[in-house]
This record gives structure tokens, C-alpha cells and sequence, in this order.
């Protein structure tokens, strides 16, 4: 019964925001709070929940000074340069614009950090896709898309998850999979051209003054201000410094997240505008969106705490391994890795890996599986994995480009799946994993 509610409970969270038919803010906390006392869990729901909400909290904390600082350097024009640089590049064709993106977001997601990734390319693409009336659903999708490629960096999470949880050397098993994540970074390539193909034809077919395809990365900034100019081009060298520092330091993982980007919020803000008004202004200006993206953090520490103290999580896992027939077991390495795609969506990296993973190794062994191949075999979900509502991550993403979630989720997930399908097919093409055990 638990199995089914646990189920029943993400089905209908995923079909209220994908229908729009409830906001995901109020379908995180109101959806599971419903299904929890259905389940007769009303006694100790809210610690339950308190508990989500506290194991989010620094993440909460962390994205709302991030977002903060980030807008700083936006509105004192850190960006312009490369704004610029990337106009000149594109000349105003959207096919140049999509695959320019993917290329973009591959390069810097080799720090495995989605949260950085998403503020520094969003940051400086955003204007030219608002500029150029391009769909902004393609441009957070090219983004994800080359984000789950390089989340499989070792110091990317899922990774160094799988290799404890399974003992098995993570460069290694890092090293194994470059090939299918080469292949899978063509297939993002692949759909950036298909998406370019489609906006150029869009784009034709609008007014000729729709669009300005000659704008020179100037005009493209200007549209982006609000009234007064807030640049601050005497301090770019400043900026620069500032921010390759903070992205040093977070690379280097010495400082709290939360610290960190409450420090460099701090002296950007006393820096770039040390007038008291200029300051309220400017933070004024991304509240909203900070407020948002960081309210979605928190109404998802509900779901979360809920889905784990109510034990729904291992009630899912358990029952989806319990109902493997044994004469799938030579198949076992395509099985873990088509679980992988819908459990870490449903349920946390942690818990996918720490809890279910070793369950489904053990499992393959007995039919003469080495740890390394299910492993490898459980890193092939992570394009569906920051779809996830429960990835803090993917509300930076959705806030920053001004997207509801479900609208995101809709618009990206069969290019998702078939991300996913062709890691999946590269890995059983290279001898990775096995289809089937002898």
C-alpha cells in the first residue's frame, strides 16, 4: 500500500505541474502533506517535514547570495564582454546561437557544479535569446542536456556516489565512460542543430523588424537595462578577479557554499555600489527572482522529508527489485541502467545509490556481474536525474530563465530519454556492461 500511495503521490505532483493546474511551489509542499496523512503518518509529519527543510537549508541560503551576486555582476556588466564575443560570433543566426550554447555550457560544466554552470551560461545567454525572440525553453534544455553530460566527472556527485557505494576505483569507472559521454556530448550537438534548424525557420517567418539579426552586442545589452545604467566597466578587472577567486574557492571546496557566496555577495555589492540606495536597488531588482528559485528549495525540503520519513523511498525501491523475475537476472545491467532513469527522478542520488544500488549489485553478481559494470550501468539516468523537482539545482535553472518547472519538464523530457537511450546503447556497443550474462 505504502508502494502504491508513494507512486500514486509523484504521479500526481508530476501531472498538476505539467498540466499547470498547481504551481510547483504549493504542489511540493500541499501533494505530500495530502499523501502522508492518507498514510496514516500525521502524528510525526512535522518533524518529517522540518527535517527536509533543514537538510535544504544551507542550499536554500547558499542559491538566494548566489543569485545575488550574480545579478550584481550582470547589472555592473562582468558579462558584456563575452556577450559581446558571442554575438560577434553568431551573427544573428539562431543555429549558431543553439549550437554555441551546447558547446558554451559543455566547456565550463567541467567543473561538475550545475548550480555555477547554469549562473554563468544563463547569465550570458539569456539577453541574446531574449534579443533574438528564440525560445527560451530551448536554451534551458541545450543547458541541462550539457550539464547531465558532465556530471559524470568524478567530482561531479553521482560518480564518486556509485564507486562508494559499490567499492569500485572512480577514476576508473570515470575513465570507462568518456567514450559514452562523448557520444552522448554529439547527441546534444546533434539536437542544438535541430533546434537551430527549427528557430531559423520560426524566426523567417515573423516581421522583418521582429527581429535584428545585425545587432551589434552594445544594442543587445542595452535592451537588458532598466532605466539608469548600473555598469561598471572601470571595475571589470575587480569583478573578474573577484569571481575566477570565488570560483577557485568553490572549486577547491576549503569555505562552506553558504560563506562563500555570502562573502563575495558582500564585497561586490559594497564595491560595485557603495551608495546605500544603489544597493537596495539592486537587491530589490533580483529578490523576486531569488525568492522564488529559493521558495522552491524549501517547499522541495517538504516533499523530500516526507518521501524519507515516511520510508515511501525505500518502499519503492524495495518493490521494484522484489518484483524482478529471475530470469531477467542475466539482464541485469540494461535493467539497472533503464532504473536509473525514473529513481533518480523519483528519489535522491543518495538514496539511489547508497540504498537501492548495492541491492541491485548483489543481485547481478550472482549472475556474473562485476561491480564495475553496474556501476557504470547506473550513471546512465543522470539527463532524466536533473529533471528531478527533488535537484535544488534545476529551480536555479527554471528561475533565472523565467520558466515554470513543468513547462521546463514537458518541453525537455523525451530529448532527455533519448540522451539517456544513446548513453545506454554507446555502453552495450563498447562492451562497458553486458545485455546479458552468459
Amino acid at each position: 500500500m505504502l508502494t502504491i500511495l508513494a507512486f500514486l503521490m509523484v504521479a500526481t505532483f508530476m501531472t498538476l505541474i505539467m498540466t499547470k493546474r498547481l504551481s510547483a511551489l504549493l504542489a511540493l509542499i500541499l501533494i505530500p502533506t495530502l499523501f502522508a496523512v492518507i498514510a496514516g503518518f500525521t502524528a510525526g509529519l512535522g518533524d518529517m517535514m522540518f527535517e527536509g527543510v533543514r537538510e535544504l537549508a544551507p542550499t536554500g541560503v547558499m542559491l538566494l547570495f548566489a543569485i545575488l551576486y550574480f545579478g550584481l555582476m550582470i547589472d555592473a556588466g562582468l558579462f558584456d564582454p563575452l556577450v559581446k564575443a558571442i554575438v560577434k560570433l553568431v551573427h544573428g543566426d539562431p543555429l549558431r546561437i543553439c549550437i554555441g550554447t551546447a558547446v558554451m555550457t559543455l566547456i565550463v560544466a567541467l567543473d561538475g557544479d550545475g548550480t555555477t554552470t547554469y549562473m554563468i551560461t544563463v547569465s550570458a545567454l539569456l539577453p541574446l535569446y531574449r534579443h533574438m525572440k528564440m525560445d527560451i525553453r530551448i536554451m534551458a534544455c541545450l543547458v541541462m542536456m550539457s550539464v547531465a553530460v558532465m556530471n559524470i566527472v568524478p567530482w561531479g556527485g553521482p560518480t564518486t556516489r556509485a564507486a562508494l557505494a559499490l567499492g569500485v576505483d572512480a577514476r576508473e569507472l570515470f575513465v570507462s565512460l568518456i567514450p559514452a559521454m562523448a557520444v552522448t556530448a554529439v547527441w546534444v550537438l546533434v539536437v542544438a542543430w535541430m533546434f537551430g534548424m527549427r528557430e531559423r525557420q520560426r524566426l523567417a517567418a515573423l516581421p522583418e523588424d521582429a527581429v535584428d539579426e545585425d545587432a551589434t552586442g552594445d544594442e543587445v545589452i542595452r535592451e537588458q537595462m532598466d532605466g539608469e545604467d548600473h555598469r561598471r566597466p572601470k571595475l571589470f578587472w575587480l569583478n573578474l578577479a573577484l569571481t575566477l577567486a570565488l570560483l577557485g574557492l568553490l572549486m577547491a571546496g576549503s569555505i562552506p557554499l553558504v560563506i562563500l557566496f555570502m562573502g563575495a555577495f558582500a564585497v561586490a555589492a559594497a564595491v560595485n555600489y557603495p551608495n546605500l540606495q544603489l544597493q537596495k536597488e539592486r537587491i530589490s531588482a533580483h529578490a523576486g527572482n531569488a525568492m522564488a528559485t529559493v521558495s522552491l528549495v524549501f517547499a522541495a525540503g517538504i516533499f523530500t522529508g516526507i518521501l524519507s520519513g515516511t520510508k515511501m523511498v525505500d518502499a519503492m525501491a524495495g518493490s521494484v527489485i522484489a518484483i524482478i523475475p529471475p530470469e531477467l537476472g542475466p539482464y541485469m545491467a540494461p535493467i539497472t541502467a533503464l532504473l536509473s532513469m525514473p529513481f533518480t527522478f523519483l528519489i535522491s542520488n543518495d538514496a539511489f545509490y547508497f540504498g537501492m544500488l548495492p541491492i541491485l549489485a548483489k543481485t547481478a553478481a550472482e549472475y556474473g556481474l562485476t561491480p564495475m559494470e553496474i556501476a557504470r550501468a547506473s550513471l546512465v539516468g543522470q539527463q532524466i536525474h536533473l529533471l528531478s523537482p527533488l535537484v535544488a539545482s534545476t529551480y536555479l535553472l527554471v528561475g533565472m530563465s523565467g520558466l515554470e518547472l513543468g513547462e521546463h519538464q514537458k518541453f525537455m523530457f523525451r530529448w532527455a530519454v533519448i540522451a539517456c537511450l544513446v548513453f545506454l546503447g554507446t555502453c552495450l556497443a563498447l562492451g562497458l556492461f553486458p545485455l546479458r550474462t552468459g
